[in-house]
Protein backbone atom coordinates (compact mmCIF):
# COMPACT_ATOMS: atom_id res chain seq x y z
CA UNK A 1 0.00 0.00 0.00
CA UNK A 2 1.46 3.21 -1.19
CA UNK A 3 -0.51 5.42 0.73
CA UNK A 4 0.67 3.54 4.61
CA UNK A 5 4.15 3.70 3.09
CA UNK A 6 3.89 7.34 2.33
CA UNK A 7 2.69 7.81 5.87
CA UNK A 8 5.14 5.49 7.90
CA UNK A 9 7.57 7.57 6.35
CA UNK A 10 6.57 11.50 7.23
CA UNK A 11 5.86 9.81 10.76
CA UNK A 12 9.33 8.71 10.78
CA UNK A 13 10.85 12.03 9.17
CA UNK A 14 8.77 13.77 12.00
CA UNK A 15 10.83 11.05 14.28
CA UNK A 16 7.34 9.82 15.37
CA UNK A 17 9.36 6.33 15.71
CA UNK A 18 6.84 4.53 18.12
CA UNK A 19 3.84 5.89 15.85
CA UNK A 20 5.34 4.77 12.96
CA UNK A 21 6.07 1.38 14.00
CA UNK A 22 2.36 0.85 15.38
CA UNK A 23 0.99 2.36 12.61
CA UNK A 24 -0.53 -0.40 10.40
CA UNK A 25 -2.25 -2.44 13.84
CA UNK A 26 -3.55 0.79 14.44
CA UNK A 27 -5.16 1.18 11.38
CA UNK A 28 -6.90 -1.86 11.28
CA UNK A 29 -7.50 -1.82 14.87
CA UNK A 30 -9.66 1.61 13.92
CA UNK A 31 -11.39 -0.01 11.20
CA UNK A 32 -12.65 -3.06 13.35
CA UNK A 33 -14.20 -0.58 16.13
CA UNK A 34 -15.34 2.30 13.65
CA UNK A 35 -12.92 5.14 15.16
CA UNK A 36 -13.75 8.45 13.95
CA UNK A 37 -10.39 9.78 11.99
CA UNK A 38 -10.00 11.96 15.15
CA UNK A 39 -9.97 8.98 18.02
CA UNK A 40 -7.89 7.24 15.35
CA UNK A 41 -4.96 10.17 15.61
CA UNK A 42 -5.61 10.70 19.48
CA UNK A 43 -4.42 6.92 20.07
CA UNK A 44 -1.90 6.88 17.58
CA UNK A 45 -0.39 9.93 19.36
CA UNK A 46 -1.28 8.89 22.73
CA UNK A 47 1.07 5.40 22.32
CA UNK A 48 3.72 8.08 20.76
CA UNK A 49 3.59 10.19 23.75
CA UNK A 50 3.68 7.43 26.15
CA UNK A 51 7.24 5.76 24.59
CA UNK A 52 8.80 8.96 24.76
CA UNK A 53 7.90 9.50 28.46
CA UNK A 54 9.37 6.01 29.02
CA UNK A 55 11.86 6.91 26.93
CA UNK A 56 12.73 9.83 29.06
CA UNK A 57 12.29 8.09 32.32
CA UNK A 58 14.89 5.59 31.25
CA UNK A 59 17.33 8.00 30.65
CA UNK A 60 17.28 10.10 33.47
CA UNK A 61 17.53 6.51 35.75
CA UNK A 62 20.79 6.35 33.71
CA UNK A 63 21.67 9.89 34.90
CA UNK A 64 20.32 9.15 38.62
CA UNK A 65 22.67 6.19 38.59
CA UNK A 66 20.22 4.08 39.98
CA UNK A 67 21.67 0.80 40.98
CA UNK A 68 18.01 -1.17 39.71
CA UNK A 69 14.52 -0.72 38.86
CA UNK A 70 12.11 -0.86 41.87
CA UNK A 71 8.65 0.29 43.05
CA UNK A 72 6.69 1.09 45.45
CA UNK A 73 3.88 -1.43 44.02
CA UNK A 74 6.46 -4.05 44.65
CA UNK A 75 6.83 -3.41 48.28
CA UNK A 76 5.78 -6.01 50.70
CA UNK A 77 3.81 -3.77 53.38
CA UNK A 78 2.11 -7.11 54.58
CA UNK A 79 5.73 -8.69 55.41
CA UNK A 80 7.29 -5.29 56.67
CA UNK A 81 4.17 -4.44 59.19
CA UNK A 82 6.62 -1.75 60.57
CA UNK A 83 7.16 0.33 57.79
CA UNK A 84 3.92 2.97 57.77
CA UNK A 85 2.15 2.63 54.45
CA UNK A 86 0.34 5.73 54.80
CA UNK A 87 3.81 7.41 55.12
CA UNK A 88 5.27 6.65 52.17
CA UNK A 89 2.01 7.24 50.20
CA UNK A 90 3.04 11.05 51.52
CA UNK A 91 6.32 10.59 50.81
CA UNK A 92 6.03 9.28 47.09
CA UNK A 93 3.80 12.41 46.61
CA UNK A 94 7.39 14.24 46.74
CA UNK A 95 5.89 17.37 48.93
CA UNK A 96 9.14 16.65 51.31
CA UNK A 97 11.33 17.86 48.27
CA UNK A 98 9.79 21.39 48.54
CA UNK A 99 10.26 21.78 51.56
CA UNK A 100 14.28 20.12 51.50
CA UNK A 101 13.25 17.77 53.74
CA UNK A 102 15.02 14.53 54.20
CA UNK A 103 14.07 11.34 54.63
CA UNK A 104 16.22 8.26 57.17
CA UNK A 105 15.30 4.29 56.61
CA UNK A 106 16.80 2.71 59.77
CA UNK A 107 16.87 -1.42 59.93
CA UNK A 108 18.92 -4.67 59.17
CA UNK A 109 20.45 -5.72 56.42
CA UNK A 110 17.74 -7.17 53.60
CA UNK A 111 14.52 -5.52 55.41
CA UNK A 112 13.65 -3.52 52.28
CA UNK A 113 15.80 -0.41 52.86
CA UNK A 114 17.24 0.08 49.42
CA UNK A 115 14.48 -0.96 47.78
CA UNK A 116 12.32 1.99 49.17
CA UNK A 117 14.78 4.68 48.11
CA UNK A 118 14.71 3.59 45.17
CA UNK A 119 11.23 3.40 44.80
CA UNK A 120 11.09 6.74 45.98
CA UNK A 121 13.65 7.87 43.50
CA UNK A 122 11.82 6.97 40.68
CA UNK A 123 8.64 8.38 41.32
CA UNK A 124 10.52 11.16 41.60
CA UNK A 125 12.35 10.96 38.33
CA UNK A 126 8.72 10.08 36.74
CA UNK A 127 7.13 13.71 38.57
CA UNK A 128 10.60 15.40 36.73
CA UNK A 129 12.23 15.93 40.20
CA UNK A 130 16.24 15.40 39.91
CA UNK A 131 17.69 12.14 41.68
CA UNK A 132 21.23 10.96 41.93
CA UNK A 133 22.33 7.85 43.70
CA UNK A 134 24.99 6.85 45.26
CA UNK A 135 26.64 4.48 47.96
CA UNK A 136 27.98 6.45 51.10
CA UNK A 137 31.30 4.28 50.18
CA UNK A 138 31.23 5.75 46.79
CA UNK A 139 30.25 9.15 47.61
CA UNK A 140 33.16 9.74 50.32
CA UNK A 141 35.85 7.84 48.25
CA UNK A 142 35.13 11.20 45.51
CA UNK A 143 34.84 13.42 47.91
CA UNK A 144 38.05 12.59 49.39
CA UNK A 145 39.51 12.64 45.45
CA UNK A 146 38.51 16.14 44.83
CA UNK A 147 40.03 16.86 48.26
CA UNK A 148 43.32 15.36 47.56
CA UNK A 149 43.28 17.02 43.66
CA UNK A 150 41.76 20.44 45.09
CA UNK A 151 38.51 20.33 43.85
CA UNK A 152 36.32 19.66 46.47
CA UNK A 153 34.21 23.15 46.42
CA UNK A 154 33.72 21.56 42.54
CA UNK A 155 32.63 18.16 43.51
CA UNK A 156 30.12 19.60 46.49
CA UNK A 157 28.20 21.69 44.28
CA UNK A 158 27.85 18.59 41.71
CA UNK A 159 26.35 16.72 44.78
CA UNK A 160 23.68 20.12 45.39
CA UNK A 161 22.73 19.96 41.74
CA UNK A 162 19.77 17.20 41.96
CA UNK A 163 17.12 18.37 44.12
CA UNK A 164 17.37 14.62 45.90
CA UNK A 165 20.22 12.81 46.43
CA UNK A 166 20.06 9.03 47.66
CA UNK A 167 23.03 7.89 49.92
CA UNK A 168 22.89 3.93 50.63
CA UNK A 169 24.41 2.06 53.38
CA UNK A 170 25.61 4.42 55.55
CA UNK A 171 26.93 2.61 58.43
CA UNK A 172 28.37 -0.52 56.98
CA UNK A 173 31.99 0.83 57.31
CA UNK A 174 33.64 2.95 59.77
CA UNK A 175 35.00 6.23 58.45
CA UNK A 176 37.96 7.80 58.77
CA UNK A 177 38.33 11.29 60.12
CA UNK A 178 38.90 13.17 56.51
CA UNK A 179 35.65 11.16 55.42
CA UNK A 180 34.05 12.08 57.82
CA UNK A 181 34.49 15.41 58.03
CA UNK A 182 34.07 15.33 54.30
CA UNK A 183 30.64 13.64 54.88
CA UNK A 184 29.68 16.20 57.43
CA UNK A 185 30.42 19.02 55.04
CA UNK A 186 27.92 17.61 52.31
CA UNK A 187 25.24 17.47 54.80
CA UNK A 188 25.97 20.72 55.59
CA UNK A 189 25.88 22.02 52.61
CA UNK A 190 22.42 20.25 51.70
CA UNK A 191 20.97 21.56 54.51
CA UNK A 192 17.71 23.35 54.11
CA UNK A 193 18.71 23.66 50.48
CA UNK A 194 17.81 20.02 48.89
CA UNK A 195 16.71 16.71 50.52
CA UNK A 196 18.40 13.74 51.14
CA UNK A 197 17.31 10.23 51.47
CA UNK A 198 19.58 7.94 53.35
CA UNK A 199 19.47 4.30 54.56
CA UNK A 200 21.14 3.32 57.50
CA UNK A 201 22.09 -0.49 59.42
CA UNK A 202 23.12 1.71 62.29
CA UNK A 203 20.85 3.35 65.45
CA UNK A 204 21.81 7.28 65.35
CA UNK A 205 23.37 6.28 68.95
CA UNK A 206 26.09 4.37 66.87
CA UNK A 207 26.90 6.89 64.58
CA UNK A 208 29.26 8.51 67.06
CA UNK A 209 31.43 5.50 66.59
CA UNK A 210 30.47 5.30 63.23
CA UNK A 211 32.27 8.82 61.98
CA UNK A 212 34.95 8.13 65.39
CA UNK A 213 33.68 11.28 66.93
CA UNK A 214 30.80 11.90 68.80
CA UNK A 215 30.61 15.58 68.66
CA UNK A 216 30.77 15.21 64.69
CA UNK A 217 28.32 12.58 64.35
CA UNK A 218 26.06 15.13 66.48
CA UNK A 219 26.48 17.92 64.20
CA UNK A 220 26.01 15.83 61.17
CA UNK A 221 22.34 14.35 63.05
CA UNK A 222 21.70 18.12 64.26
CA UNK A 223 21.52 19.39 60.16
CA UNK A 224 20.08 15.73 59.21
CA UNK A 225 17.51 15.38 61.63
CA UNK A 226 16.27 19.08 61.36
CA UNK A 227 13.70 18.88 58.66
CA UNK A 228 13.60 14.55 58.40
CA UNK A 229 11.38 11.45 57.94
CA UNK A 230 12.28 8.52 60.06
CA UNK A 231 11.49 5.34 58.46
CA UNK A 232 12.88 2.20 61.23
CA UNK A 233 11.55 -0.73 59.77
CA UNK A 234 11.64 -3.72 62.30
CA UNK A 235 11.81 -6.84 60.62
CA UNK A 236 12.99 -10.03 58.75
CA UNK A 237 15.10 -10.23 55.40
CA UNK A 238 13.60 -10.41 52.73
CA UNK A 239 16.53 -12.57 51.02
CA UNK A 240 16.08 -15.05 53.71
CA UNK A 241 12.00 -15.29 53.77
CA UNK A 242 11.80 -18.16 51.18
CA UNK A 243 14.49 -20.04 52.82
CA UNK A 244 12.51 -19.36 57.04
CA UNK A 245 9.34 -20.60 54.87
CA UNK A 246 11.06 -23.79 54.06
CA UNK A 247 12.72 -24.05 57.20
CA UNK A 248 16.13 -23.76 55.68
CA UNK A 249 16.81 -20.87 58.13
CA UNK A 250 15.98 -19.89 61.29
CA UNK A 251 15.89 -16.40 63.43
CA UNK A 252 17.23 -16.37 66.33
CA UNK A 253 14.42 -16.46 68.44
CA UNK A 254 13.38 -19.83 66.51
CA UNK A 255 16.71 -21.05 67.23
CA UNK A 256 16.28 -20.65 70.63
CA UNK A 257 12.61 -21.59 70.86
CA UNK A 258 13.73 -25.43 69.43
CA UNK A 259 16.70 -25.17 72.40
CA UNK A 260 13.88 -25.03 75.18
CA UNK A 261 12.27 -27.77 73.51
CA UNK A 262 9.48 -26.50 70.92
CA UNK A 263 8.64 -26.43 67.58
CA UNK A 264 9.88 -23.36 65.42
CA UNK A 265 6.81 -21.59 64.00
CA UNK A 266 5.92 -21.42 60.50
CA UNK A 267 4.64 -17.92 59.71
CA UNK A 268 7.41 -15.81 59.88
CA UNK A 269 5.70 -13.47 57.66
CA UNK A 270 5.45 -10.40 60.61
Amino acid sequence: MVELEQARSRLESLKLIAAADILESRLQQATDKQLTYVAFLADLLGEEVAERRKRTIQTKMRMARLPYQKTLLEFDFAFQPSVDKKLIDELATMNFVGQATNVVFLGPPGVGKSHLCVALAMEALAQGISVYFTSVTQLVEELRRAHHANRLDSKMRQYLRPRILVIDEVGYLPMDPLGANLFFQLVSTRYERGSMILTSNKSFGDWGELFGDTVLASAILDRLLHHSHIVNIRGQSYRLKDKMKAGVYATPSDRQTKVNGAQPREDVSG
